[in-house]
């Protein structure tokens, strides 16, 4: 089953974007509903066929998270994940039902060492209960995709054996993983060349890929596969994912695109949007993109050397196999200042990749203004800052008003700070602490009255020189539950504490969210009676 466009001749990769399931599953990743459809509404203006939005009978937040997704998104097909069991495939038609285009991923694994220490079941008991699933899910969903888990190292003659009878039964993509990283780009080519000579409907259904990186080779084992014909590549957004992570989306995209001539395929993928989203999914996930990133790096598209600099200013050819435009990174390095006005920082977040209505303008256009009087040069990095948070927007009802702190080599940290609430409430308080961070949490904690422990900091430069402002992203524990936080600014201590602060404005949240949903509860129980 391949497309082909008719004015290049070249045929159609899809794009399975995991972000949202597989990605989200790597420890740390966790996103709230809110950051998942942004991160959603990120992919379909990055041009995705498939969205995978989460696995609804996981939890009831990912219940939730998949059917509002589905409601909402328009253009790419929302996918959900489920196991071949029939109370998986019911729960994800349900949250399905409001999607425009949806799709089922059912998996069941297949290698030996799956069959015989998590499954205990047979091959022929395997096979059966991929059929059933496959046949269960046609009663729901027209677009069906298989995935025999860990096939990389399932017996090639049964996992042949798998894909012609779930085709048989119904479905129009199987999807062929290397679950745990462990194949070599040479090996996975032959096992998709088997498939093609030894499956006799496979040209019924479109073969995907799904490759884990815990050997590095996440991109070339797909593109790999895809010169063996595979015609859909799942991936995530800067490759995160489970252990080591998956194929990374940025990645392999630019690859089919800068060797065209290769791979023969193309994609719908606005690469001008790259960045930017990979941007914003580093800046919810906490995750923070390497320097030497490929794609989206902060130095893939730097030269230092001398040699290099010289043959940048002769031919960017040189050096350059892909433009920085290509992907969204602007060569502007300084743009903005002090003086600049509204519509000018609207143009320069434009060209950067982002859209902002006019209420986000005015946010960003304050932020802009106090960081102006702060700093002598801005930053493209400062803007894209200034842009992320802003979209964030409010994410609670505490605010910090003023923050003092003082430290030195032979006296103690102390904070003092002042807050103020969305409902009118204030308070003041001072604190004492190893650290000018640990006092100023405490002091925190003091006025608010919830108790965080921050089990992570990652501190990140956004520019250069000593007023380039700082990036912290904050990992906090309450009540067992994992929180993030994030903050930017020329001070870390006051970037972290609102980061601190956006955690503890989170967790509030949370349990105003609990109290509204049981007092509708017991209204409810009270009528009943």
């Amino acid at each position: 089953m391949k497309s082909q466009d008719q004015s290049t001749g070249k045929e159609r990769l899809i794009i399975f974007d995991t972000t949202l399931r597989d990605g989200e599953q790597a420890p740390g990743c966790s996103m709230t509903l809110r950051q998942k459809r942004r991160v959603a509404q990120a992919l379909v203006e990055l041009g995705v066929d498939v969205i995978e939005a989460g696995f609804p009978a996981a939890s009831p937040g990912d219940f939730e998270a998949v059917q509002t997704i589905a409601r909402e998104i328009k253009g790419p097909a929302i996918c959900g994940l489920a196991r071949c069991s029939s109370e998986d495939i019911r729960k994800s038609a349900e949250a399905l039902a409001g999607a425009s285009r949806n799709r089922l991923h059912i998996f069941l694994a297949t290698s030996p060492i799956h069959r015989e220490h998590k499954l205990q079941m047979t091959k022929e008991q395997v096979l059966e209960r991929a059929v059933q699933g496959v046949q269960l899910a046609s009663e729901f969903f027209d677009d069906i995709e298989f995935s025999p888990e860990d096939a990389a190292r399932t017996e090639l003659d049964f996992l042949a054996e798998v894909v012609e009878a779930v085709i048989t039964a119904g479905a129009t993509t199987v999807n062929i993983p290397d679950t745990v990283g462990y194949t070599v780009p040479e090996e996975f080519a032959r096992l998709f060349d088997y498939l093609h000579t030894n499956v006799p409907n496979v040209s019924d259904a479109v073969l995907s890929v799904h490759c884990h990186n815990d050997l590095g080779m996440a991109v070339a084992n797909s593109l790999s596969a895809v010169q063996s014909g595979a015609r859909q590549v799942e991936c995530t957004i800067n490759g995160i994912g489970e252990r080591a992570g998956n194929c990374a989306l940025e990645e392999i995209v630019m690859a089919v695109k800068t060797r065209a001539e290769l791979f023969g395929v193309e994609t719908t993928i606005d690469t001008r949007r790259l960045y930017p989203t990979s941007r914003l999914v580093s800046n919810i996930t906490g995750i923070t993109i390497p320097r030497n990133k490929a794609i989206v790096g902060d130095n893939a598209f730097a030269h230092e050397a001398g040699i290099h600099q010289h043959g940048m200013l002769k031919h960017s050819g040189t050096y350059e196999i892909m433009r920085p435009e290509d992907v969204g990174i602007s060569r502007t390095q300084l743009v903005l200042g002090k003086h600049s006005g509204r519509h000018a920082l609207r143009q320069r977040i434009e060209q950067l990749g982002f859209m902002l209505d006019d209420s986000e303008l005015d946010r960003a256009f304050e932020e802009f203004k106090l960081l102006a009087d702060k700093k002598k040069e801005i930053f493209d990095a400062d803007i894209e800052a200034i842009v992320l948070q802003t979209e964030e927007g409010a994410v609670g009802p505490w605010q910090i008003d003023e923050l003092t702190v003082s430290s030195g080599t032979h006296s103690i940290a102390t904070a003092a700070i002042k807050m103020r609430s969305a409902d009118g409430r204030s308070g003041e308080e001072a604190a004492v602490g190893i650290g000018p961070i640990d006092a100023t949490v405490k002091a925190i904690h003091r006025i608010v009255g919830v108790h965080v422990d921050l089990q992570e900091m990652q501190i990140h430069s956004l520019t250069v020189g000593e007023d380039a402002q700082g990036e912290v992203s904050v990992t906090v524990v309450h009540e067992q539950d994992r929180y993030r936080g994030w903050g930017i600014g020329t001070d870390v201590v006051q970037a972290t504490a609102h980061a601190v602060l956006q955690t503890i404005n989170q967790v509030i949240g949370r349990e105003q969210r609990a109290q509204r949903t049981q007092a509708v509860i017991d209204k409810a129980l009270a009528e009943a009676s």
